[in-house]
């Protein structure tokens, strides 16, 4: 694919893992058919006690595309698809691409004004999500372009007696009761299965033109952005990921699926890693301690993909002890950086394997990784993956930057992105001569492993999530008592970062901090509202007026230093 094998990491590559690949030129969707016609009975998806073979999924998923035509799906349309790890998520994911149509991965943790957003600017006209979530939809739905919604509960997949108690569990839990009838533009996902055919129309799909996926990113300067991914980037990422775990073995493994499927990084090292290598797919649709050390004694799972928060929650479970977790043979982390020490006690309590990587949702998203079983490297993203070539480059004029010395890490290969949906603009800004520039900060040593030391963007990583600074200042500056607000990650030894607001308040204006903390909560999603507030008459601003956010992160460390300092 052009990589140069004189490429300095390519010395530090096992035999086993290929320096570059011959990628299958098919849809994604391909893979799907293929799993079902060689491991028919294979377990693909163990689900709250619940179990799916790849050909009941794969039979689902043809009804799925049945339905969506039958309503009017054309090829290139969008499918929006708003659920947590569940049966239902695999099956119109992988239905929806059947059907010919671009996925859009949707957070469920999305409020209206977030929905809204994503649905009008991808321009979706069908939507699945799960009943709690369906007001939420409606709501938004006549601003949009959506025509139908698709409703399923956790309950659909649940086995008795479980399905019937559920409701309950649901109405204790979240205070919502949801009865959606199904007709008109509503279609609940049960009926559907008994009504749709499976007979639908195959369109013939360019995997290097055309878009399976439209993954929301956000930006420092605007709102969230849609990155058009084709079925060659993730057929490729998805190829890529299974030489890299060579020891993995077709239709034998077992994967834990906490990373959630709405993110980049669950769908391809969880749930695409998975179909296209026939491995049995433990779900889980939210993340608690307990529930996963239960599954984890209990399931046996093989591979463990997570992001540092996950290991570090389960790593503090004060009975640890008491459940085997010596199953677990590899796991990647990825979102966020992974600590030295996460990485020893993990591999320690489970005999493992954990490894740190690092990619980006326009490269869909893995480009470096540690070598798992062999020649890895503390405090470094590890190398350069099969076909992908990385350099650092000078920010001003794109020169390359010497070994050693820091610059902007820039990636190309087959998995970066085709550009940003609607915004050909910011997609010249990224990509340069088919270079993705990646807005962090780092360098190469003399052997090839790269280290990010800094992020050029101001995106702030807190427990594995994206959060985009603007996002969260546009909704500080709609309140009527706030006069300027800057939202800034500062460290936190659990989440990597957490999200603290410094707010200057309007003269003769009051606010308090459980005034703006419910202001928050009711126009962002949970894991964007800031954790910290703090009130200051001014805000460090530079000549020109811009308020200096790295300035007020500097300041937050160094309190911290003292503070340190002073226990010690």
């Amino acid at each position: 694919m052009g990589v140069e094998l004189s490429k300095p990491w390519f010395k530090h590559y096992p035999e086993e893992v290929p320096k570059t690949i011959e990628y299958d030129n098919r849809p994604l969707h391909d893979v799907l058919e293929d799993t079902a016609t060689n491991y028919p009975d294979k377990v693909a998806i163990h689900f709250l006690g619940k179990e799916l073979t790849y050909q009941e999924v794969y039979d689902s998923a043809k009804k799925f595309a049945s339905y969506l035509q039958d309503l009017g799906l054309e090829k290139g349309d969008r499918v929006a698809i708003m659920l947590p790890n569940t049966p239902q998520s695999v099956i119109a994911y992988y239905g929806a691409l059947l059907g010919g149509g671009i996925v859009v991965q949707t957070n469920p943790l999305y409020t209206e004004r977030e929905l809204e957003y994503q649905l009008k600017d991808s321009g979706a006209k069908f939507l699945v999500c799960l009943d709690i979530l369906l007001p939420r939809a409606t709501n938004v739905k006549d601003q949009t372009d959506v025509k139908d919604i698709i409703v399923t509960g956790i309950k659909d997949y649940l086995p008795f007696p479980k399905n019937l108690i559920y409701p309950f569990i649901q109405k204790r839990e979240y205070n919502i009761v949801v009865k959606p009838e199904h007709g008109g533009g509503t279609h609940l996902w049960t009926k559907m299965l008994d009504e749709a055919s499976g007979q639908y129309e195959k369109h013939d799909i360019d995997p290097l033109e055309d878009l399976a996926l439209l993954q929301y990113t956000g930006g420092t300067t605007g709102y969230p952005k849609g990155v058009m991914l084709t079925h060659r980037n993730l057929v490729a990422n998805t190829q890529m990921s299974s030489k890299w775990i060579f020891r993995a073995e077709y239709g034998k493994e077992t994967v834990l699926g906490i990373l959630p499927f709405f993110h980049v990084y669950g769908m391809t090292a969880v749930m695409n890693l998975s179909v296209m290598m026939a491995q049995k797919m433990i779900l889980v649709p939210k993340f608690d301690v307990d529930t996963v050390l239960k599954l984890i004694d209990k399931q046996k799972p093989t591979l463990f993909p997570g992001a540092p928060t996950i290991y570090i929650g389960l790593l503090n479970h004060p009975k640890i002890s008491n459940y085997d977790l010596s199953s677990i043979e590899a796991c990647l982390s990825g979102s966020a950086p992974l600590p030295v020490e996460v990485q020893q006690q993990f591999e320690k309590v489970t005999g493992g394997k954990l490894v740190e990587g690092y990619g980006l949702t326009e490269s869909s998203p893995v480009t470096h990784s540690n070598l798992i079983y062999e020649n890895r490297r503390a405090g470094t993203i590890g190398l350069p993956w099969p076909d992908t070539d990385s350099k650092v480059f000078k920010p001003e004029t794109l020169e390359e930057m010497p070994v050693g010395e820091v610059g902007e890490i820039a990636v190309k290969g087959p998995q970066i992105m085709k550009g940003y949906w609607n915004r050909p603009e910011e997609t010249a800004n990224t990509i340069k001569d088919g270079w993705l520039l990646t807005g962090d900060m780092g360098y190469m040593d003399e052997d090839g492993y790269f280290y990010v030391v800094d992020r050029k963007k101001d995106m702030i990583i807190a427990g594995g999530f994206n959060i985009y600074p603007r996002e969260v200042e546009e909704v500080l500056y709609e309140h009527e008592a706030i006069s300027e607000a800057v939202v800034a990650g500062i460290p936190d030894p659990y989440r990597g970062e957490t999200v603290k607001a410094y707010i200057v308040l309007k003269d003769g204006k009051s606010l308090t901090e459980e005034e703006l903390d419910q202001y928050c909560r009711e126009n962002l999603a949970a894991f964007k509202v800031p954790k910290l507030y703090e009130f200051r008459k001014e805000l460090p601003k530079t000549a020109v007026g811009k308020i200096l956010r790295r300035k007020l992160v500097d300041e937050e460390k160094e309190k911290m230093k003292s503070e340190e300092a002073n226990q010690s």
